[in-house]
């Protein structure tokens, strides 16, 4: 089986690649996950968000920093869409962040229905 591309929507890499969002230890084990998710698996500690679309997921990420998300959808076939990465500040998600990936989620489906 051969790994699902990654396609990163909006901002999601940039903000998962800043060393102000992200620090080196966050990011290594977003990749690890998301290169699990590729590869067909699912990543250690996640949550679903089917009220943002449906199969759309976080990665949790708990260290000493904080807590991070990177939100994904890896149901269609030919690829992982990561629609948002970022920090949390509080401990329910904030509605910010949560149409941020509503509206990627909705972004994805407009582009695949074109296809």
């Amino acid at each position: 089986m051969h790994d699902k591309p990654i396609v990163w929507i909006g901002t999601s890499l940039k903000d998962l690649t800043d060393d102000t969002l992200f620090p080196a230890e966050a990011r290594w084990y977003a990749g690890v996950q998301l290169r699990k998710i590729q590869r067909g698996y699912e990543p250690d500690s996640w949550k679903p968000f089917e009220n943002l679309g449906a199969g759309v997921r976080e990665i949790r990420i708990r260290l000493p920093d904080g807590a991070f998300r990177v939100m994904f959808v890896a149901k269609f076939a030919e690829a992982v869409y990561v629609l948002h990465s970022f920090k949390k500040k509080t401990q329910k998600t904030s509605a910010h962040d949560m149409e941020i990936t509503r509206q990627r989620y909705k972004a994805v489906i407009r582009v695949r229905s074109t296809l």
